[in-house]
């Protein structure tokens, strides 16, 4: 069984008609002339591979159904929340995707659809996996930190040759990302984003930005600030803090190249 993920960008202009596609599907397709509010629309299929393209779907058929029919769904609620000057909670925001889904669902080619994920914009991304009411939320946080990795069993011949350029007396430092994932229910306890970053930030962003890790966090005392002890850190500081929310997953990235995610010690 193979899995396939597909994004597919649009924009919508909610003064404008929904038929105005444009010609650039990389940028956006519709393209949304002028001010207009950009989409990114992850879709996760899973299938056997057909025998004949060795395809699980053609991606030109997933591009199709997302334009044809997810497309001019967006545009209508948009616009009509929009022009009637509503506010569309996280809630309302679950409540499309299912829509989505069940508008999706059977129509991409023989396919099983497993996940929509949509980019509120390049760090933020709300999903769900069936149409339930559950959903996840991920948003990348950043921290800049310096950091020395050492061991004492070993000399300083030994420390360079296992950390290189991370041994250095003084240390090194990283502009950090952070992306947090939690699981959540829609039905008890409306979701705030503002709430949510705010306690990513209070219990683990302000622990962790402009300080020494080794000498400013206690954890890291005795304990290498590797980017996989801090994902692990990040963890411990934010389970069950989100009332409501299971934490699912903590990503670390200390550079655009390399980065650790870590789901708990029972997974």
């Amino acid at each position: 069984m193979h899995e396939l993920t597909r994004q597919v960008r649009f924009s919508i202009n909610p003064f404008l008609d929904a038929n105005e596609m444009g010609h650039n599907s990389y940028a956006s397709k519709p393209c949304g002339e002028g001010l207009a509010i950009y989409f990114a629309l992850w879709v996760e299929l899973q299938s056997k591979l057909e025998e004949a393209t060795g395809f699980v779907v053609n991606v030109v058929d997933i591009d199709k159904a997302v334009r044809e029919l997810a497309v001019p769904l967006f545009h209508e609620i948009v616009s009509e929340n929009y022009l009637q000057q509503k506010h569309v909670s996280m809630a309302g925001l679950h409540d499309i995707l299912r829509r989505v889904w069940a508008t999706l669902d059977g129509n991409v080619g023989r396919a099983k659809l497993t996940g929509l994920v949509l980019e509120l914009n390049p760090f933020k991304k709300l999903g769900i996996s069936g149409i339930d009411d559950m959903f996840s939320y991920s948003e990348k946080f950043e921290f800049a930190a310096t950091h020395k990795l050492w061991n004492d069993d070993y000399d300083e011949a030994g420390n360079f040759e296992m950390f290189g350029k991370c041994a250095s007396a003084n240390g090194h430092g990283h502009n950090y990302i952070v992306e947090v994932t939690i699981e959540k229910n829609t039905a008890p306890v409306e979701f705030s984003m503002g709430r949510f970053g705010k306690i990513v930030n209070e219990e683990l962003i302000e622990k962790l930005d402009h300080k020494n890790l080794n000498l400013d966090v206690d954890v890291f005392k005795e304990l290498n600030p590797t980017m996989e002890n801090i994902a692990v850190f990040a963890w411990d500081s934010l389970d069950g803090k989100f009332g409501g929310g299971r934490l699912v997953s903590v990503t670390v990235w200390e550079s655009e190249k390399t980065f650790c995610t870590y789901r708990g010690s029972g997974d």
